[in-house]
């Protein structure tokens, strides 16, 4: 007999960016619940959510997040120049928001149901435009953007969200990409939006 997963509670931190497995960030943490929030995620050894902000602000009452997200992973963390702590997370598996509730500190907690990675492709020939831009942008970002990035370029999901997370889109079609389960058909949505890059 086959049992249901029990769905996970996360804390999340939702953000007017969209996220992408594989990918780095850099973030500021500045409002009490989330300073909370990193502290514990330390003490315990565990992650937290990021989704993307549907409705409201990143700072203040708590915001409506999109029902995707990405695990955030702390790699790193340190006081900046203007005193206010900053963090290095790494993006992991993706998650779907089941339910949420509101901490009494307006922490939003969210019952989710971990996204397994699809399993490895090769970036099939017809794409391999993809991989070149991939390349090129890669050689000009001036940030940490992936953990492995050449590995990245040469398999199909891993291509497909660096250069969602890379090319200039808009957050709907980037939490398009995000929710997309296809890795092949993510790379064909890329390749349909080329000549407007190509064209700016």
């Amino acid at each position: 007999m086959r049992t249901t997963p029990t769905p996970l509670e996360i804390p999340l931190f939702p953000l007017a960016a969209v996220f992408f497995p594989g990918g780095q960030l850099s973030l500021r943490i500045f409002e009490p619940r989330y300073l909370d929030m990193i502290k514990e995620c330390s003490r315990q050894g565990r992650g937290f959510g990021i989704c993307l902000i549907l409705e409201g602000e990143e700072a203040g009452l708590p915001a409506a997040p999109a029902a995707i997200g990405t695990m955030a992973e702390i790699l790193d963390f340190q006081m900046g120049s203007d005193g206010l702590l900053q963090i290095t997370v790494a993006g992991r598996e993706r998650f779907r928001v089941v339910q949420t509730r509101i901490r009494a500190d307006g922490l939003i907690l969210a019952s989710v149901d971990r996204w397994p990675a699809s399993a490895p492709q090769s970036v099939p020939v017809e794409f391999s435009l993809l991989q070149q831009i991939a390349r090129r942008l890669l050689e000009v970002i001036g940030e940490p953007a992936a953990e492995q990035p050449q590995r990245d370029l040469d398999e199909a999901e891993r291509l497909g969200f660096r250069l969602a997370q890379w090319l200039p889109l808009t957050n709907e079609e980037r939490q398009q990409l995000l929710e997309q389960p296809d890795p092949l058909q993510r790379l064909h949505d890329l390749n349909y939006l080329l000549p407007r890059f190509q064209r700016e």
